[in-house]
């Protein structure tokens, strides 16, 4: 009996992981777009076409493509990889390139290292690369990041930018774009504090008696008595004048706009800075598909339907000890051509540098609280 059950564990825990390592393996065939960002913060967008290998294992192959929108940069590269069960990452390398026009010089081929994460429906591909020179005809000396580095960001999408490449043009996974799931909007409970005054109590003031004198018999004769003044020998002090506190202003409430009532807010990140000059950029996360975004700051519009590209949206705060904690919202004004609305902010403050992906629809905005912390 107990045999009987440590197999049907086995049985369980090999169907589990055989599950698991299938899911990853389809979850990854299609097509991703997003970008990559360089450590000296050089911006490319970037494409993956990719597909399962035939035989079943979980190894993948497919075609890259990076560019700049302002046409300094395209390549296009083979690509090879295999999914890593230990680490649950996805290691993806180029093998060389098909297509380039550089106006700049020079060719590297990249190294990647992702993780596949699943936000509801949404899918990603998100990691770090290496890169490397590249060297045709004879073997390559150069070793990964030779060529520099940094942070990759993908997400699945239904349509590609370029041409479908043949091992991807009847996967019924690519055939149309997801539709928008419409959730209902979230009200957050509205607490009241109930402050309970203290009772003051009076303590009667102590009554002090008097000594009693005994008036002069009428036996006593009445002299005429000379009362000398006394004179102070303590010299007065002049009164110490109490240092003026001025009391600060209280700033003006603002009140909330409607679309931050009607709508849930989430909060996306909660980030520490140490540094009082803070600069926000966004970018469009993906397809540049239409998405338009309006920004609130501390509840005043800051951004207005603005549309989100590959060119960020900038915005800078000031922060101090005496107003240490700010609110951004993000507001969805439309989903684009592929819901939901989705955008890169990417913040620097001094020597700290933080990325957030925002997801926003029209029942939901999304929230980054940021805190000033004086080192």
């Amino acid at each position: 009996m107990i045999r009987t059950v440590q197999k049907k564990g086995l049985l369980i825990i090999f169907f589990l992981w055989a599950f698991q390592f299938h899911s990853y393996s389809q979850a990854v065939t299609g097509i991703w777009r997003g970008y990559f960002i360089g450590n000296a913060g050089e911006y490319y967008r970037l494409e993956f076409q990719i597909s399962q290998s035939p035989s079943g294992q979980v190894s993948i192959k497919g075609v890259s493509y990076s560019w700049q929108d302002d046409k300094r940069f395209y390549g296009k590269a083979t690509m090879t990889g295999s999914y890593v069960a230990s680490t649950q990452n996805f290691r993806i390398h180029e093998i060389q390139t098909v297509e380039v026009q550089n106006a700049m010089g020079g060719t590297c081929i990249m190294n990647y290292d992702l993780r596949y994460t699943r936000s509801g429906k949404e899918e990603f591909l998100e990691g770090t690369y290496l890169g490397k020179q590249e060297v045709k005809g004879r073997e390559n000396p150069y070793e990964w990041g030779d060529c520099g580095g940094g942070r990759v960001s993908l997400r699945k999408v239904p349509t590609t930018e370029f041409y479908l490449e043949p091992f991807l043009r009847n996967d019924k996974a690519t055939a149309s774009p997801k539709p928008p799931a419409k959730a209902p909007a979230k009200k957050s409970p509205v607490t009241q504090n109930n402050l309970t005054t203290p009772k003051k109590t009076t303590t009667p003031p102590r009554v002090v008696q008097k000594p009693k004198t005994n008036p002069p018999s009428n036996n006593t004769a009445k002299k005429n008595i000379t009362v000398e003044p006394k004179t102070d020998t303590v010299a007065k002090l002049p009164p110490v004048e109490k240092p003026k506190i001025e009391a600060r202003p209280a700033l003006p409430q603002v009140p909330t706009p409607a679309v931050l009532k009607t709508r849930a807010n989430e909060l996306m990140k909660a980030l520490v800075v140490h540094d009082p000059n803070v600069e926000i950029k966004l970018f469009d996360n993906g397809e540049i598909d239409g998405d338009t975004i309006s920004v609130y700051l501390d509840k005043r519009l800051v951004l207005s339907n603005k549309l989100l590209t590959a060119n960020p949206l900038t915005l800078k705060i000031k922060m101090d000890e005496e107003n240490p904690e700010h609110e951004l919202v993000m507001v969805a004004e439309n989903l684009g051509r592929i819901p939901p609305n989705t955008s890169l902010m990417i913040v620097e403050a001094g020597d700290q540098r933080f990325e957030v992906r925002i997801t926003s629809t029209e029942q939901k905005n999304a929230v980054v609280r940021f805190r000033y912390e004086k080192p």
